[in-house]
This record gives C-alpha cells, sequence and structure tokens, in this order.
C-alpha cells in the first residue's frame, strides 16, 4: 500500500489517501490522516482505507498535489556517514556505531516544493536517501524517499548540523510512504539522484553500513520511537561537495532522487 497526504484538485483542505495505478483515493472520512493509519494497524486495514476505491474519491495523480506524507513528523533523525564510499569522497572515517543527528520537524517539506536557501548558506547540497517511517510499537511501518539537504559551509565550521541540516524545507520527502510490506528487503533498492538531469549518486541500499534494524534499534535504546517519525538512513557517494570541482545547489537547479519500489521526488532550488 502506498499512504499519501494531498491537496485535491477541488482545493480543499488536505486529505489522507492511497495511491494505485496513478490514481489517488482518499480515505473514507475527509479527517482520517496518514498518521492515523500509521500509528493503528487496525485502521490501516479497515474499509476507511483499505476498502473498495469505488467507495471513495478518486482523482488522477497528476490533479493532485502531494504533500509531506506526515506533514510534521515528530522527530526526523538523520544518519551521517553510513555508506563507505560516501566516507571515502568526504575523507571521514568510518563510525563504530551510528552516527545520529537531528533535522527539526520544520525541515519536513512536500515531494516537489521548492527549497529556498537561507542567506547565509553559500553551499547548498544534496543528499538521496532512503527514509524509514516508523509506526505503532516502535515497528518499522514503511518507507519513503529523502533528500537531506545539507549547508555545507555551515556544517563545516559548527560542531553540531542542527543548522546545517535542520532548516525550513531541508526535508523534502514521499512522494508517499510505501508500507512495509510490498519492500521485503529494503537492502536491495537502487538509489539514484540526478541534478538538472545529470547523474550524480547511483548506488543500491545494499552498501548501507549499518541497516534499518540496526538503526532503529540504536536509536530506540534512547529515544522512543513514535508513529511517522522519520530515520534518513545516509547518502551514498556522488554529493555535490566531492564533485571535481565542487558542484553545489544553486537557484534554478532541479534534484531528482529516485529509489527502486518506492518512486521518485523532484524539487527545484529557490
Amino acid at each position: 500500500m502506498r499512504l499519501a497526504t494531498f491537496l485535491p484538485p477541488d482545493g480543499g483542505a488536505p486529505r489522507g489517501g492511497t495511491v494505485a495505478d496513478s490514481r489517488v483515493t482518499a480515505f473514507a472520512g475527509a479527517g482520517l490522516t496518514v498518521l492515523d493509519v500509521l500509528g493503528n494497524p487496525a485502521i490501516a486495514q479497515s474499509a476507511a482505507v483499505a476498502g473498495p476505491a469505488s467507495d471513495r474519491p478518486s482523482w488522477a495523480l497528476e490533479e493532485v498535489t502531494l504533500l509531506a506524507p506526515v506533514p510534521a513528523p515528530r522527530a526526523i533523525f538523520g544518519i551521517g556517514l553510513n555508506y563507505a564510499d560516501h566516507i571515502a569522497e568526504t575523507g571521514g572515517e568510518r563510525p563504530e556505531r551510528p552516527l545520529v543527528f537531528m533535522k527539526l520537524p520544520s525541515s519536513a517539506a512536500p515531494p516537489g516544493a521548492p527549497v529556498h536557501c537561507p542567506e547565509v548558506v553559500r553551499r547548498l547540497d544534496y543528499e538521496g536517501e532512503l527514509a524509514v517511517v516508523m509506526g505503532a510499537g516502535g515497528q518499522v511501518a514503511g518507507y519513503a524517499v529523502a533528500d537531506d539537504v545539507s549547508a555545507r559551509d555551515l556544517q563545516g565550521r559548527e560542531p553540531q548540523w542542527t543548522r546545517a541540516k535542520g532548516a525550513d524545507g531541508f526535508c523534502p520527502y514521499g512522494p508517499w510512504i510505501t508500507t512495509a510490506e510490498e519492500i521485503p528487503d529494503p537492502h536491495n533498492l537502487r538509489l539514484r539522484t540526478w541534478v538538472n538531469g545529470a547523474l550524480r549518486q547511483d548506488s543500491n541500499t545494499s552498501n548501507l553500513i549499518f541497516t534499518v534494524p540496526e538503526l532503529v534499534t540504536f536509536i530506540a535504546e534512547t529515544c522512543t520511537l513514535a508513529p511517522g517519525d522519520l530515520i534518513l538512513t545516509g547518502t551514498p557517494s556522488g554529493v555535490g561537495l566531492a564533485q571535481d570541482p565542487p558542484a553545489f545547489l544553486a537557484s534554478g537547479d532541479t534534484v531528482r532522487i529516485e529509489i527502486e519500489g518506492l518512486g521518485a521526488i523532484e524539487h527545484g532550488i529557490a
């Protein structure tokens, strides 16, 4: 199942629904959200969510505007240096345990929303990543595509990464949440990133140093994981910082990130 939050073409309030066969079908009942479904497995199997599409409003995918599947996640956990090739290109050292940082809830953004570069930032970069979406009871509910947008100049001169990684709109993700039963092995998915049509990243989640279960277990040692929480699992090689010469993002650029089985997000730089 693919769970989405969207604006219907009539300009009404945001709604939750499912995506299949290039159509978006709303949940029965306008007040039911994707977060409700993630937090209650019984709701996910109910007629309101899994019932016949003919009983619920439906639109062609291109008619709606996709929003962030959970518009304001309670917590967004980032993982640094989780691909060996990315460690090599940045000159880092392989961590003995996961390197966790936080992105603010306000960094969450729709999959197609333009990223606004703060005036203080001069070296804006992309990081295509597999996002893990948590469900009830600390279990993985699904997966999505994310861009861990990063301000390299701030990251290089500040000892913690809150400003570099957590700025408003620095986490476009989606285009929907693909539920876990649809992805038998999250560690065998091709991940690619393009900037202005040029392929920059081409890897596979099989190259993750710390696996999804290891990341969930590590974070849960100190933090209660709640439905809708995101874990961004790290990025492979090919970021703008590592190009020769470095190729940072500029106004008018377009970033597209695609992960096998999960779809793609594409956003501009304002």
